[in-house]
């Protein structure tokens, strides 16, 4: 009996160091862990305060000015055409502007449209209106054009037209002669108004042509002596067509008739009846001759 009790005292005593052992290597590992990670913490910690801050909003906005409706060339732009839009700063407009004093007063050279950015090439500050659109040695001169005058309402600018001239008594009287003057004159600009015509109102239709500074003269002179008709011609049709005035008789076809008629009369008039010769005798009477009329 003594004997078995020793042989268990010892295996308890076996096991009871073994389990203090294992313990202490346990509480080592688990030691180490909780230095591993706060030594990690430390790191990361350090790490983060050294990266630098990246913007999490996206590209850096910048204000531009656009327009905020459409608009002609010669606008001069006033704060009601303008107003500002955030662009990113990688995608910003050649020539932009970013406030709105930066381009008030000054004109548009091109059309713009609603929304769209108004840049320096864009426009002009010096003058103001049509007179942009003028090329050098051009000349710009509007007329009125109504129902009477033709394409009233259809003519817009970009188009192109013909000008024909009326002048009444060209070649005598009752004799009208309308003649082409101009060809492929370019539309600049178009706008109606109100006018009155025979006591009635009618909106007519103002017109601006370019032309050179002959042309201008001879437009003028065709509104002070006769009527003005435009053509309207198709843009992709730039042909000078040779042409020739028509009047009255040739438009009635009445030019053959009346110089035949003419030609009958004056020649009645200015062919004289020559008079018959006189009869004469000759007489030989003792070795003379004598010539005797009846």
């Amino acid at each position: 009996m003594s004997r078995k009790d020793n042989s268990d005292r010892g295996g308890v005593s076996a096991l009871r160091d073994r389990v203090n052992s294992t313990d202490k290597k346990g509480a080592a590992v688990l030691a180490l862990a909780v230095l591993l990670a706060a030594a990690c913490g430390v790191g990361l910690y350090w790490y983060l305060q050294n990266v630098p801050m990246v913007e999490a909003t996206g590209p850096k906005m910048v204000p531009v000015v656009v327009a905020t409706k459409d608009m002609t060339f010669g606008t001069v732009l006033a704060e009601e055409h303008l107003k500002i839009v955030d662009y990113p700063e990688t995608s910003l407009p050649v020539g932009y502007y970013s406030s709105l004093d930066s381009v008030k007063t000054h004109s548009t050279k091109v059309f713009l449209k609603d929304g769209e950015p108004v840049l320096a090439s864009k426009l002009s500050a010096i003058g103001g209106g049509l007179s942009l659109r003028i090329p050098d040695e051009m000349r710009a001169i509007s007329l009125s054009v109504n129902e009477i005058s033709g394409v009233n309402g259809f003519v817009l600018p970009g188009d192109r037209v013909d000008i024909l001239v009326t002048v009444d008594n060209a070649k005598g009287s009752n004799v009208a002669v309308t003649s082409t003057i101009l060809q492929n004159v370019e539309v600049l600009a178009s706008g109606s108004k109100t006018e009155t015509h025979r006591n009635h109102q009618i909106t007519v239709q103002t017109v601006t042509l370019l032309v050179d500074s002959k042309g201008a003269e001879e437009l003028s002179l065709g509104m002070y002596q006769g009527k003005v008709n435009l053509v309207l011609r198709n843009p992709v049709d730039q042909v000078i067509v040779a042409s020739s005035s028509t009047d009255t008789r040739k438009m009635l076809k009445l030019t053959s008739s009346s110089r035949s008629t003419r030609s009958r009369s004056s020649s009645k008039q200015t062919t004289p009846k020559e008079p018959e010769p006189e009869p004469t005798y000759t007489i030989i009477r003792d070795g003379s001759i004598m010539r005797q009329e009846r």
